[in-house]
């Protein structure tokens, strides 16, 4: 074989590799938006338990300024997801990454989630970074070429998420 086809084969086995790594990035990332997104119904469904919002449960200020007649303690420590609910009160919950079921308090339950969907959230948005850095090198060595010009693909990859 010469040195240019061993080179070219080379190059092919290469984009090949990076090409695999791309779909198994996105492969994972529909599997983590799938767990962020139950997880999400989850604590949905346990602020609709406790009714409450994310912005129902009064600010500390607000409950210094209703309790301000100083029979009552001046600060009353509210968690923003049980509010009023009973925070002992047992829920029947599977852990995340297990099939095993436990009964925990309400507080514990929504504390795991809540934690668990910041982990994931940041999982997802690494991950999309990540496809979209693979997604660039591949078009920059021009087997995409043919599919999506490299111009808008470049636009589409420098994307940059600004906070609101």
């Amino acid at each position: 074989m010469d040195a240019t086809m061993k080179q070219f084969q080379e190059k092919l086995i290469e984009i090949e590799i990076e090409a695999e790594n791309l779909l198994l990035a996105r492969h994972q990332l529909v599997e983590n938006d799938k767990l962020r997104n139950g997880n999400r119904e989850a604590l949905t469904a346990l602020r609709k338990r406790a009714r409450t919002t994310k912005t129902s449960v009064p600010s500390p200020y607000e409950l210094v300024m209703k309790e301000i007649d100083g029979l009552r303690p001046l600060v009353k420590e509210m968690c923003a997801t049980c509010g009023d609910h009973d925070s002992n009160e047992k829920m029947w919950m599977m852990f995340p990454g297990t099939d095993m079921f436990a009964r925990v308090p309400f507080h514990a339950a929504h504390t795991i989630l809540e934690k668990e969907q910041t982990k994931l959230d940041y999982d997802v948005n690494k991950l999309q970074s990540y496809v979209k850095e693979k997604t660039f090198l591949i078009s920059e060595q021009g087997v995409l070429a043919d599919k999506i010009g490299p111009g808008v693909l470049r636009s589409l990859v420098t994307l940059q998420d600004k906070p609101k």
